[in-house]
């Protein structure tokens, strides 16, 4: 029996506010669906309701139903396969395994401005001993921040014209996105990644440091792809200073990150997520402005992209 669909009446419903109620419901299935390893083909056997699941997945546009087998759609096969170059795993992966306990206690970190890492796990320390807390704890949380990198680092790259630059040293860049972007659109420009020794192990060419405590490699063009987010004005500052001296005379500095805009709702969550986990927090394009020119940088100009990430680049 098809049920038939009923007038709809003229009156004023919560849509935004029931749609907000059942979003984490959506994440949720996602995230679970990711853990058992769906898209990667896996059907546990000791699941009694996987079909529910995979229904679900069905009507959230994750997997499709052909002649009664389910097969992922063109996006999930992109993005939710764990071997695809483009994989977001890793982060769906550290999303519903430390962020999603850690949002439990949003209101408790609203009420007292700090990181719940050590509430929800019992972590103490920096935030990268939450990061890093284990060993396949740290390769997931790289391995997410590759899958963001690949989407957003061309569009960073391509944000301003770098042409006048000859050596990147990407600072905390991980995997290397965003000098591989730099490198693919300016093949005259050496690129290399400045990371810490744990990251700098998993990626050959890494130059290992620390960018806090450590001398930066030369170079003449600088790069900070979602580090300042990370960190308290008083630190960014510091970092800001750092860059700035040890740049010549009209190099630079590339910046990655959302831009926080009164209606960029992406960028307002993840502010909240910076919150949670981290002493950072996002910001806005003039805000980054007046830390830049009180570090001592004389040109600031910012791009949205579009993308992921937008973009900034300082000069001295």
């Amino acid at each position: 029996m098809t049920a038939s669909r009923s007038q709809p009446l003229a009156m004023t419903t919560p849509n935004s506010i029931l749609e907000l109620i059942d979003a984490f419901r959506r994440s949720k299935t996602m995230f679970a669906a990711v853990k058992l390893g769906i898209f990667d083909g896996a059907r546990p056997a000791d699941c009694k309701e996987l079909s529910r699941l995979l229904d679900a997945c069905v009507a959230l546009g994750l997997l499709e139903k052909r002649d009664g087998e389910y097969v992922n759609a063109p996006e999930a096969d992109r993005y939710l396969r764990s071997d695809s170059p483009d994989t977001l795993t890793g982060y769906i992966h550290y999303s519903n395994d430390a962020l999603y306990p850690m949002w439990a206690h949003l209101e408790d970190a609203v009420r007292e401005g700090t990181p719940r890492w050590n509430q929800t796990f019992g972590t103490e320390g920096g935030i990268f001993s939450g990061f890093f807390r284990t060993e396949e704890s740290k390769r997931e949380f790289l391995k997410g921040m590759h899958g963001f990198g690949r989407i957003s680092s061309p569009a960073v790259a391509a944000a301003f014209d770098l042409s006048r630059f000859h050596r990147l040293i990407d600072l905390g860049g991980a995997s290397g996105h965003l000098a591989e972007a730099v490198r693919e659109r300016y093949p005259q420009i050496q690129a290399q990644v400045f990371d810490l020794p744990e990251v700098a192990r998993l990626y050959p060419d890494t130059i290992a440091g620390d960018f806090f405590t450590d001398p930066l490699p030369d170079a003449d063009l600088y790069s900070l792809g979602r580090i300042l987010h990370d960190w308290s004005d008083e630190k960014i500052h510091r970092l800001l200073a750092k860059i700035r001296a040890a740049l010549p005379a009209g190099g630079g500095l590339l910046i990655a990150e959302k831009l926080l805009r009164p209606d960029y709702v992406a960028a307002h969550m993840q502010s909240l997520n910076m919150l949670i986990g981290t002493e950072g927090r996002e910001r806005s394009a003039a805000e980054y402005e007046a830390l830049l020119r009180a570090a001592g940088f004389s040109k600031v100009e910012s791009r949205v992209t579009g993308s992921y990430l937008d973009a900034m680049l300082a000069s001295k």
